[in-house]
């Protein structure tokens, strides 16, 4: 291989590399679904229309998600550094990363439930409604597993778009494929290791993508 690097010492490499962003991704995945899903929901409660419309609160929070998903990653990462430094010790890291990696998915995941929400079939809550059920029952019991396939498809994009955030993290010393690929691919000229990184990215949310669809189908008994 180029610049000196053999297959021998770039395998442990790329196992470290491909650890360290699950360790940054599966963290920050379960933390934003938890607090998007929160997030949309009550997006969707209080939008006109909604189960408990309320103007102001819908449109604090929907400019809330639009503020939050229009800052590019990069300079999210050094705006959340005395954050990230407070809750974590350090600013540099796989572990440091999850707090930025956390903060720029709420948003994101925010939006895409909202989304698949407003595609559950308005009669559906209605009849619910007609029946008794409170606006928590019918969140509970109608919105969500009606909306279940959608929700999982959001939950795969977001995944996908993490793998690729954290791999800009390693650019300020996230760790990971993406520290990797700076370090070895780019500061070192290793193209072989440059590439070896691309396609691990590729295999890994390649994966993601084939797991999210099975599971979005499964769900899925219309």
């Amino acid at each position: 291989m180029s610049g000196g690097i053999n297959w021998a010492e770039l395998w442990p490499l790329l196992r470290q590399g491909t650890l360290e962003t699950l360790l940054m991704v599966a963290p920050a995945a379960l933390i934003a679904e938890g607090l998007g899903l929160a997030l949309g929901v009550l997006l969707t409660l209080t939008r006109p229309g909604g189960l408990q419309p309320n103007a102001v609160v819908h449109r604090v929070l929907d400019a809330a998600v639009n503020i939050g998903r229009s800052l590019p990653f990069i300079i999210l990462l050094v705006v959340l550094i005395p954050v990230t430094r407070l809750l974590t010790g350090t600013s540099i890291g796989s572990v440091a990363a999850i707090v930025p990696l956390t903060v720029a998915a709420i948003p994101f995941v925010a939006r895409l439930v909202d989304g698949a929400l407003r595609d559950v079939p308005a009669g559906v809550t209605e009849a619910a409604r007609a029946m008794g059920a409170s606006n928590a029952q019918i969140v509970r019991k109608v919105l969500l597993p009606e909306a279940r396939p959608g929700l999982i498809h959001s939950f795969t994009v977001m995944l996908v778009s993490l793998v690729g955030s954290s791999a800009m993290a390693g650019a300020i010393g996230g760790g990971g494929l993406g520290d990797l690929a700076i370090r070895y691919g780019y500061q070192r000229f290793e193209t072989d290791v440059l590439i070896a990184t691309v396609v691990v990215l590729l295999l890994l949310v390649q994966g993601l993508q084939w797991l999210g669809d099975r599971a979005a189908a499964q769900a899925d008994h219309r």
